[in-house]
């Protein structure tokens, strides 16, 4: 109740001080400057505009990305209220989103072109720290809550949809050079245009990283050393291990009706970060390959007011430990590992999307959108060695490498096939006021069937006030290691989970004060509940969690050539088991930023990001995380006299310490530290 009165004052201030006629939407230099920022397609799978979509979403344009000085995806989504990218032990991204985070990240869905890429192993987008390059990122969509009524499974905290450009964006060829910190190299090369009657977009990408090389102070080695019993052995202190080899490609073809997108991610000799188990791993190394495919065909005008669009995508991954991981070093667990405790798990995953979805608009006031599809996802084959078994007490026993099966084996080959059917309805049922009704059914053939409603009333108060008033539900799906692991005594999978859910809440007030400040407050509520985690030895839906919280967002265009930007999120999330906090995502979070386009094709920007009162969770003693606050600046020219452009940025000016925070039992007790200052440059020539 305390939050839908502040939302009602909200609407109350915004009418009354509310004096001028006009805003002013088409001013061409920021459009030219910040890209088309308005539009929204990921909330209802239409396009519309931003401040009438029935969600809390946000819109990452190419400029924006160029301004910030972004290079990879996380960096940009930094950006986003209420969404802070933090850090597992081997340095995968994080997204916590409006307070909710885990180790493994399974609570937001990730698409790129609409199309998911989620791993089923995990429930994650993939179980590397290597993020997507934005050089071909066209924009990126983000829906803070719930998306389950449109998007299915994992569509929890979030939904983010990556889109990459089309050949018109990109208008012809050009290659690019990057260089910077860690002895970082990328060049890459793309194409846009028209070849015959067929609308061409190419990208190639290939690039080397030795990786940041902070120190961590003390392992989970640390630990086991600390009692005495044996000669200490741990690597600790040492550096983290992050360096990567990259190759990024993709192809799009356009012919009438069909459209084919085609890509290639290699990710090769990965370091593991602070570890796999905590313990440093100078020597392991991993590959993981990802080929994506998808072919559409849509008809705007298939019948009378009728759309209509088919898909199929396919996705093939392989996960595979290239150097055997050093999970323990030599003289482990009392000397028993003279050689230390190694493994090598290996997967290689296949899904296989075919779907249909129209949009009718027949029904006066009405726009109608429904869809149905199927997917089958499994992980076909799976492969690891190793020398100890974990079967035989509470301590590894060392054994002769050897191919683990059965028993031992961490995870046997499954499959999962998913039917579902979807339907939506935009109503206008009166002047400035529109109803969104939504519902999904999913059913599954591990674990059955879930069905997710979600109501959105948007109000167009006046012609620059926009209040909405959302609710809805979605559902996280078990992952393969959650419902079937094994060799892990530890945490055992679990056959019988049901999927976690989540229930949401959320009001909106948007108020664009005059045509240069545009204001938006959002405020949150929601109740998790079968949160699923380790009880004794097997996964179980044991957990609940509510939350609740506010987004404030602003934009500020003092003149036509400077833009300052930001945003101040605060969350609250507790464990109704505990009745402690959740632990670990910032309970406070400043962002801003400051464009200054101080030449036609010049700019320079800087932003700062404050990241506040992270708390541990039940159990976990230790001092809160420290907060930080980083500054970035950047420096971007665009296409100077049409044949070239430069950029140069400088991230973490004044070189702080900045940690993310690591879980109760990573074995990682001063956090994880994150790269100091680090400078880049790059340029790219249109041929």
């Amino acid at each position: 109740m305390h939050a839908l009165r502040l939302l009602s004052v909200g609407v109350a201030l915004a009418w009354s001080g509310a004096s001028w006629a006009q805003v002013d939407a088409n001013n061409e230099d920021l459009v030219l400057s910040y890209g088309d920022k308005s539009f929204v397609s990921i909330s209802t799978g239409t396009k519309q505009l931003l401040r009438k979509s029935p969600s809390t979403a946000t819109v990452i344009t190419a400029e924006d990305i160029a301004a910030m000085g972004a290079t990879t995806v996380d960096e940009a989504l930094e950006s986003v209220p209420g969404l802070h990218v933090s850090r597992s032990t081997v340095y995968s991204p994080n997204f916590g989103i409006r307070g909710i985070l885990t180790d493994s990240n399974p609570h937001v869905l990730m698409m790129v072109n609409g199309v998911p890429m989620t791993s089923v192993y995990q429930g994650n987008r993939n179980d590397t720290p290597v993020s997507l390059p934005t050089v071909n990122v066209a924009r990126i969509e983000v829906i803070r809550g719930p998306g389950s009524a449109l998007y299915g499974a994992d569509a929890f905290a979030g939904t983010i949809n990556i889109i990459t450009k089309t050949g018109e964006e990109l208008q012809g060829p050009s290659v690019g050079l990057r260089a910077g910190a860690f002895n970082s190299v990328d060049a890459w090369f793309q194409y846009g245009g028209k070849v015959g009657a067929l609308d061409v977009a190419a990208y190639l990408s290939a690039g080397r990283t030795s990786g940041q090389r902070r120190t961590v102070q003390a392992d989970a080695q640390t630990g086991v050393d600390s009692l005495g019993f044996a000669a200490a052995v741990s690597l600790a202190p040492g550096s983290v291990n992050l360096g990567h080899e990259d190759v990024d490609a993709q192809i799009e073809v356009g012919f009438e009706k069909f459209r084919l997108r085609a890509g290639f991610t290699l990710r090769d000799n990965i370091g593991v970060g602070a570890g796999v188990a905590g313990a440093l791993d100078p020597v392991g190394k991993a590959r993981t390959a990802r080929f994506t495919s998808d072919l559409s065909w849509t008809d705007a005008n298939f019948a009378p007011d009728l759309s209509l669009t088919l898909q199929a995508a396919y996705m093939h991954m392989a996960n595979e430990i290239t150097t055997p991981l050093l999970l323990f070093p030599n003289g482990a667990f009392f000397g028993s590992f003279p050689i230390g405790m190694i493994g090598a798990p290996n997967k290689w995953e296949r899904q296989l999307r075919v779907s249909v979805s129209g949009d009718y608009s027949g029904f006066k006031d009405h726009h109608v959108r429904m869809g149905l599809g199927s997917d089958s996802m499994d992980i076909y084959k799976t492969t690891e060695t190793k020398n100890f078994t974990l079967l035989n007490g509470p301590l590894p026993s060392l054994l002769p490498m050897y191919s683990a099966s059965g028993a031992n084996l961490y995870l046997s080959p499954h499959d999962r096939n998913v039917n579902y059917v979807y339907l939506q309805d935009e109503w206008s049922f009166a002047r400035d006021w529109t109803l969104t009704g939504g519902v999904r059914h999913d059913q599954y053939s591990d674990f059955g069937s879930t069905t997710n409603p979600r109501l959105a009333l948007v109000w167009e108060a006046r012609q620059n006030v926009t209040a909405k008033l959302m609710y809805g539900t979605a559902f996280r799906a078990p992952s393969f290691v959650e419902l079937y692991a094994a060799g892990n005594p530890v945490a055992l999978g679990s056959p019988n989970l049901s999927p976690e859910r989540i229930r949401t809440l959320e009001g909106v007030v948007s108020w664009q004060v005059d045509p240069n400040v545009e204001t938006s407050l959002s405020l949150f509520r929601h109740e998790i509940s079968d949160l699923i985690g380790v009880a004794g030895t097997t996964y179980q839906n044991t957990g609940k969690q509510n939350g609740s919280g506010a987004e404030l967002e602003a934009t500020w265009d003092p003149s036509k050539n400077i833009r300052i930007s930001g945003h101040y999120a605060f969350q609250q999330n507790i464990d109704q088991v505990t009745q402690q906090d959740s632990g670990y995502a910032p309970h406070r979070h400043v962002y801003s930023r400051a464009d200054w386009r101080f030449a036609s094709n010049w700019m320079v920007s800087g932003q700062v990001n404050w990241v506040a009162e992270r708390k541990r969770a039940a159990g976990d003693n230790r001092p809160d995380v420290p907060d930080y606050t980083s500054v970035d600046v950047s420096l971007h020219a665009d296409r100077i006299k049409k044949g070239w452009d430069f950029s140069a940025s400088i991230r973490n000016l004044f070189d702080i310490d900045i940690r993310e925070p690591s879980k109760l039992g990573s074995g990682i007790t001063y956090d994880l530290p994150m790269p100091g200052r680090t400078i880049w440059i790059q340029g790219r020539v249109f041929l």
